[in-house]
């Protein structure tokens, strides 16, 4: 055994000689054992650790706060002593120092539930209830599963009683809006409306299809939709050659305007897309983005521009249509993922498709062909991939679902533009594909 794994077990024994006896409530055992690990290590985080919170669990936050900041300081990829230095500003009442560790927590780990869990506390504490309900969302979504000790339990019980009040709160917000709304439309049957916006306040349990933010029941749910009902599939499938030199010389002249379509802030929590996130292996030239012209990339590209422009574009301010060319890199996959809402299809244009390249939505796999388009409801779980040795490009828009009335269109409309003003900008309508 060497010097060093020597070194290892000692410090962890000593530590561990810490605990046992703060546990059997010998105060004078535990400071002897602690100062022998300090003396030992005086620069081990974990013994920096121990020290910061027997001196925190004793109530002295401010001899704490510098032993734990030297700790994470020394080993920053650990959540944990990101926490308990978060909980020392906590007992110090410095809330921008607090909020600060938290942060580091989660870039850490961006899963790490309790942060997660301090981080509502935080926001609760501040009087900020909506972000309070978005963390404690965050939370029960990253608690593990099987036996729980009773204090995550108890904050498993708080969270869901913030959610339902949040909803309560969203339901108030949104319902003089739905009412106005409502109100241009008499007469009109708005059954599937008053479903949806049930789900969206809490009222009504969502099953699949799945998308990330907004159900809207009764529609037919179909993976791949039948052209018939699309007859202007027909123009652009007439112009693929046009769309394909459009696409292929702003890939040519404007590379740099390719961008990564997965481009996610520090500290969010990637899951499936950590491959892709800020690459540019998977990378997007809008035409339309959130609802907003590119018009210097539509007038590089007139003939797709003007098809898009002929074409039912989902419309709503701020969020739709998206319009892009999707580049997909050689031996690349995007990993299986659904989308925010079924309002909405996606619309595929194949335009350099080389071997080997597929796509599937739900059950059902399929293989681009040059020149054909499809449309899909990407609330579906679906992904794509390019086992090639080429790029493969695609045009991707959005258009409405087409089972939906118009005024019911208006009024998802509405409600969109209502949650994205209830949560202060942030948008929830996000194009996948």
């Amino acid at each position: 055994m060497t010097a060093t794994a020597v070194t290892e077990l000692q410090i962890r024994a000593l530590i561990d000689a810490v605990d046992r006896a703060d546990r059997a409530g010998d105060r004078g055992e535990a400071e002897r054992a602690l100062a022998r690990a300090r003396a030992a290590a005086p620069d081990d985080p974990r013994v920096l650790n121990a020290a910061g919170m027997r001196a925190l669990l004793g109530g002295d936050a401010g001899g704490a706060r510098p032993l734990l900041e030297r700790a994470a300081a020394l080993d920053p990829g650990s959540p944990m002593l990101w926490l308990n230095l978060a909980l020392a500003h906590r007992e110090l009442k410095d809330e921008d120092a607090e909020r600060d560790a938290l942060e580091r927590a989660l870039v850490a780990d961006p899963r790490f539930f309790p942060a997660l869990l301090q981080k509502a506390r935080l926001f609760e504490r501040q009087g900020k209830p909506k972000q309070a309900a978005f963390m404690y969302h965050a939370f029960l979504c990253c608690v593990p599963g099987g036996p729980l000790p009773p204090a995550v339990k108890s904050a498993i019980e708080h969270a869901d009683e913030i959610l339902k009040n949040n909803d309560a709160a969203l339901e108030a917000f949104l319902r003089p809006r739905v009412d106005e709304a409502r109100a241009r439309h008499a007469g009109e049957r708005l059954e599937r409306f008053d479903a949806v916006f049930d789900t969206l306040v809490g009222k009504r349990r969502v099953f699949a299809p799945q998308p990330t933010f907004m159900l809207y029941p009764r529609l037919p749910a179909i993976e791949f939709l039948d052209r018939e009902h699309f007859p202007w599939l027909a123009a652009f499938e007439a112009a693929a050659d046009e769309i394909r030199a459009e696409a292929r010389a702003a890939l040519a002249q404007a590379a740099d305007d390719f961008v990564p379509y997965i481009s996610k802030p520090a500290g969010s929590p990637v899951d499936q897309w950590l491959e892709l996130n800020n690459s540019k292996r998977w990378s997007t030239f809008f035409l339309f983005k959130n609802g907003e012209r590119v018009e210097e990339h539509l007038a590089r590209c007139p003939r797709t521009a003007a098809l898009l422009e002929a074409a039912p574009l989902c419309e709503i301010r701020g969020h739709a249509p998206t319009a892009f060319f999707s580049v997909l890199a050689p031996k690349t996959r995007i990993p299986a993922h659904t989308g925010v809402t079924n309002t909405r299809f996606i619309v595929h244009m194949a335009l350099v498709v080389p071997p080997s390249c597929g796509f599937r939505v739900g059950a059902e796999t399929r293989e681009w062909r040059e020149g054909r388009a499809w449309v899909f409801d990407d609330t579906f779980e679906h992904e794509a991939w390019n086992d090639s040795d080429k790029p493969r490009i695609v045009l991707i828009f959005d258009v409405w679902n087409s089972f939906l009335a118009p005024a019911e269109r208006d009024l998802v409309g509405v409600l969109t533009a209502g949650v994205q003003e209830y949560g202060e900008g942030e948008s929830p309508f996000r194009q996948g594909g």
